[in-house]
Parts: C-alpha cells; sequence; structure tokens
C-alpha cells in the first residue's frame, strides 16, 4: 500500500477555505451535516419517489433508475480496491488542531477517494441523457451537495470528493456497457410494482423498448 501524506496548495487552500465556513451558521451547518451523512437516504428516497411518479409504461427511464443502482454499487467496489492500494490520512488527522473544524465524526481510514462523491455520481452521472431531465438534475444536484458538503463538515479533502466523481462517472459507464443484463430485471420489478401515472404522448415514446448499451 502507498501511504500519502503530502498535501498540494490546491488541497490546503481550498479545504480551509471551504471548511472555514463551518462552525458559524447553525442552519447552515445542519444542511451540510445530513448531506454529508445521509446521501444514501437521500438517493433510496429519490429513487422511491422517481420509480413510482415514471408513467406505468415508462421502462426506459426505469431501467436507467437501475442502472443508476449498479453504478453506486460498483464506484464503491472500486473506491475499497483504490483505497487498499494507495492510503491517504484524512484531514483531521494532519492539520493543527484550532486551524481546522470538523462537524462530523469519523473513522481515520482512507480519505482517497470519497465513497459519498462516489457513490452519488455513480448514481447521478447513470442519467446523465438516458433519463427523464427532473430526475437527472435532481440526482446531479444532489451528488454536487454531498461533494460539496464532505469537504465542509471536515473529513474529506477537494481532490477526494472530485477523484469520487471521476470514480463515479466511470463506474457508470461501465454499467451501461452491460445494462442489456440488467433489462430482466428491470422488467420483473416494472411488473412487480406496477405504480405510477398512466402517462400520454411522452409516456409511449418510452414504452417498452430496450434501452441501447453504450
Amino acid at each position: 500500500m502507498i501511504h500519502d501524506a503530502l498535501l498540494n496548495p490546491f488541497d490546503t487552500q481550498v479545504c480551509h477555505w471551504v471548511n472555514g465556513m463551518a462552525g458559524h451558521h447553525p442552519v447552515l451547518d445542519a444542511v451540510m451535516v445530513f448531506f454529508a451523512k445521509d446521501a444514501l437516504e437521500i438517493y433510496a428516497l429519490l429513487f422511491v419517489v422517481a420509480w413510482f411518479t415514471l408513467p406505468k409504461r415508462d421502462i426506459r427511464s426505469r431501467h436507467a433508475l437501475l442502472v443508476a443502482v449498479f453504478s453506486g454499487i460498483l464506484a464503491l467496489t472500486m473506491n475499497v480496491i483504490i483505497s487498499h492500494i494507495w492510503f491517504r490520512p484524512r484531514p483531521f488527522t494532519v492539520f493543527p488542531k484550532g486551524t481546522f473544524t470538523q462537524l462530523v465524526p469519523h473513522s481515520a481510514d482512507a480519505s482517497f477517494p470519497s465513497d459519498h462523491s462516489s457513490g452519488s455520481f455513480g448514481f447521478a452521472a447513470a442519467s446523465w441523457g438516458r433519463q427523464r431531465k427532473w430526475i437527472g438534475w435532481t440526482f446531479t444536484m444532489v451528488a454536487c451537495l454531498v461533494m460539496f458538503a464532505r469537504v465542509y463538515v471536515g473529513v474529506h479533502y477537494p481532490t477526494d470528493v472530485l477523484g469520487g466523481l471521476v470514480v463515479g462517472v466511470i463506474a457508470s459507464q461501465i454499467v451501461w456497457r452491460f445494462s442489456r443484463l440488467l433489462f430482466p430485471l428491470t422488467r420483473f420489478l416494472t411488473r412487480l410494482f406496477k405504480f405510477g401515472p398512466q402517462g400520454g404522448r411522452a409516456a409511449r415514446a418510452h414504452r417498452t423498448s430496450k434501452p441501447r448499451s453504450m
């Protein structure tokens, strides 16, 4: 395993600038802690809302949701491998006391890449250009908030979350490459959970046609 304890100027300056906001505004702190800690729960809720508000026959969009889930899982798996090859200490273990604010407790495990950012962007990137716009935009905005919040609360460097973004995007591309293998599961889940509005012309445009993989 390679240990990396060196800080580049970008990480040091941006980390102190973003984290320097913490501890001064209780409402902003609460919002950032929420997005930093509860990304998984947020995306689980968004998945359920999206699944049951899509028109009943919109299998393509539901398939994109399923691909998003597997993209997030793959991104987290890739992170495990990366963190076992290259270990970077967390910022709260490196910066001197009094120069840093940590809002959430965290173990001193590998900081790079950020699991929360990787999972969030694996989920979000899978929807880019393949999902209804309101879903794609919502997933992406939440992912950006999660990325910023992880630096704000003091558990990641900026390059940790940027690295997570890259891992998430790569994971989504890989899963889409093999997305046809997931289509039987999409059909099964669509038949099992038949909720959703009937939809109009836009929904009929998304009817049972099998989505193309990349």
